[in-house]
């Protein structure tokens, strides 16, 4: 039973294996035709597939080259864009140039009676053509020498009328019956007779003979009016100085004072000396001290104290005589050196007023600097003025008060010196004849 079984499992599928077999040859047949057909279909389609690439890289290639053509035609467009911008800036600022020159032009030109057409009717090129014809000829007319009638200011502050020679447009000379020179810029387009003697040069100029050499006042323009040129004198001079400059000069006059009482002592305690000395070695000669104290008793002076009081103990011991010419001596020198020490002081004091002078200059100056800045040097002459004028008074008086001082100190010490001589030759003297 099972053998038959197995037999008719064998014998069935022996059956069905050959049915499969064609089964299967028929689907193989089938797909090999269907692969024929898609490997037909897919070489067609490759050859489709390049020949629309190729299309496609063409048309790629053509829209690279449009685009960089068209890139650069963009270019060029930005370029001509630029250059039309430029080119339109130009004639905007050419434009305004125009605009600006017409308008100096004008506002220049008619202060000398030349009139500018510049109405909205008339071009620009002809505005500038007239405006530069015009200035040609006011260029002409301000370069050359002309004469005209007019008035002008004296030196007084009255007016004369006369004949005003203009040099150029930047000087002028007035010639009228009451005086004759340079004229300066009075304010207010006016003129004013400068304060220099220019006479001759204005009178040469008016006969068309101008001098080599000549005094001539150069002008920028006639609406400020010019400050006369002022010699400075002594007194602006020590004006400048302030107080302390002042105070200087007070001590410096004090000083001079001082030392001409000084050379008055001087003159009285160092004169005669020699004449008293021979008097009294004459009268000792013959031993007789107080016939030589009676014979200088009408002589006055240091010298003739010393010598008197050396006359009056020459009878003792050397050491003590010595010893008396010593003190009296000491005791002049106080009425010789009188005022020297004072003198001296001053001269110290002096330069160093004159620093102080400096600093407080200094700072007046640095203070208007503060409140009015330094557009004008005017407001801050008068700290400088100060600041110099103070040192310089200083020295002025400092030098002079040294060197007298010093002088004078060595001239009292020369007359000491002689009063001790004096003196030791007296008693020396009184010795000699003593022994004989």
């Amino acid at each position: 039973m099972k053998f038959l079984a197995i037999f008719l499992l064998f014998f069935v599928t022996f059956l069905g294996a050959d049915e499969l077999r064609d089964a299967y040859e028929k689907e193989f047949a089938f797909l090999k035709a269907q692969k024929t057909e898609l490997q037909r279909r897919l070489h067609s389609e490759s050859s489709f597939q390049k020949k629309e690439i190729a299309k496609t890289k063409q048309k790629v290639q053509a829209l690279q080259n449009k685009l960089v053509a068209l890139s650069q035609e963009e270019k060029n467009l930005q370029n001509s864009i630029e250059k039309a911008t430029e080119q339109l800036g130009d004639k905007e600022s050419n434009k305004e140039i125009t605009g600006s020159v017409i308008i100096q032009a004008k506002s220049l030109l008619e202060e000398y009676g030349y009139h500018i057409n510049d109405s909205k009717g008339v071009k620009a090129e002809e505005v500038m053509k007239n405006a530069f014809a015009n200035a040609a000829k006011l260029y002409k007319e301000l370069s050359s020498l002309r004469k005209e009638e007019g008035k002008f200011y004296l030196i007084d502050g009255t007016t004369t009328q006369g004949k005003i020679i203009k040099v150029g447009n930047i000087a002028a000379y007035g010639i009228s019956k009451k005086a004759a020179g340079a004229l300066a810029p009075a304010g207010n387009g006016e003129y004013k007779l400068w304060n220099q003697n220019a006479s001759a040069d204005a009178k040469a100029f008016d006969a068309g003979t101008p001098r080599k050499n000549i005094k001539i006042f150069i002008y920028e323009n006639l609406d400020k009016d010019i400050e006369y040129v002022k010699e400075k004198t002594l007194e602006d001079t020590i004006k400048g100085g302030g107080t302390i400059g002042y105070i200087i000069l007070i001590l410096g006059a004090l000083g001079l004072l001082l030392i001409l009482i000084r050379i008055v002592l001087l003159l009285r305690s160092g004169s005669n000396v020699s004449e008293i000395t021979n008097i009294v070695v004459e009268k000792l000669k013959n031993n007789k001290p107080q016939e030589a104290l009676e014979a200088i008793k009408g002589y006055k002076g240091s010298t003739a104290r010393v010598i008197k009081a050396t006359l009056r103990n020459i009878d003792k011991d050397r050491d003590h005589i010595e010893d008396i010419v010593t003190e009296n001596i000491l005791n002049e020198s106080s009425h010789i050196d009188r005022f020297g020490n004072f003198v001296l002081v001053l001269a110290a004091v002096a330069p160093l007023l004159g620093l102080l002078g400096t600093v407080t200059g200094m700072i007046a100056t640095f203070d208007i600097i503060t409140e009015f800045g330094t557009g004008d040097p005017k407001l801050l002459s008068g700290g400088i003025s100060e600041a110099l004028v103070t040192t310089m008074l200083g020295l002025i008086v400092a030098i002079p008060l040294l060197l007298l001082g010093n002088l004078l100190s060595g001239w009292a010490q020369n007359i000491k010196d002689s009063m001790e001589q004096a003196a030791l030759h007296i008693v020396n003297e009184y010795e000699v004849h003593k022994e004989k």
